[in-house]
């Protein structure tokens, strides 16, 4: 009889413990969850500026306007500018040092061509394909997708005139008209 009146007051006196109750909200066992780290701080607080790009209806004007940075770069990198375009290397030497010139530059600053022609674009060989066949309905006979699958080739192995300089006319056009349908 006095082991049941222990295990009846050890029982009673549990009830009553701390241990005994329902764990608080702020006591509630942690359950695994996903979180999204921050970002990390570059130190640097500019945001990295991207590259220009050019569009399927850049003009000659915009594209040297946006040669600027590019130009100022080469121009830093020691390769002088002549109205507005770096110099053509002649020598050896001179190739060198434009080859690490532009290597320094061209990533940070050169134009990206336009999306729709761009290697990183996986959309650019259907797109080009589409250009292709817009120049075929238009009468060009000889036009194909280059190895590049990106640019066009025209003329084929007949060198046709016809399909060269058409193509090279119409080929504007029917970009801009693909690019509006591929939006």
């Amino acid at each position: 009889m006095l082991l049941v009146a222990a295990v009846a007051l050890v029982a009673l006196s549990a009830c009553g413990s701390a241990d005994a109750r329902p764990p608080a909200k702020d006591d509630a066992p942690q359950v695994a969850t996903l979180a999204t780290a921050e970002p990390e701080r570059t130190g640097s607080a500019e945001p990295k500026k991207e590259r220009p790009r050019q569009r399927l209806d850049t003009t000659s004007e915009e594209f040297l306007a946006m040669l600027g940075p590019y130009n100022a770069c080469m121009a830093e990198q020691g390769i002088p500018g002549k109205n507005g375009s770096a110099p053509r290397p002649t020598s050896e030497a001179e190739m060198e040092t434009f080859e690490a010139a532009n290597r320094v530059c061209e990533p940070q600053f050169y134009p990206l061509p336009p999306w729709e022609k761009d290697p990183a674009n996986p959309e650019a060989r259907d797109f080009a394909l589409d250009v292709m066949k817009c120049l075929k309905a238009q009468g060009v006979r000889y036009v194909e997708v280059d190895e590049d699958g990106i640019s066009l080739a025209f003329g084929g192995d007949q060198n046709d005139s016809r399909s060269i300089s058409m193509g090279l006319d119409l080929a504007p056009e029917c970009e801009r008209k693909v690019a509006a349908e591929f939006k």
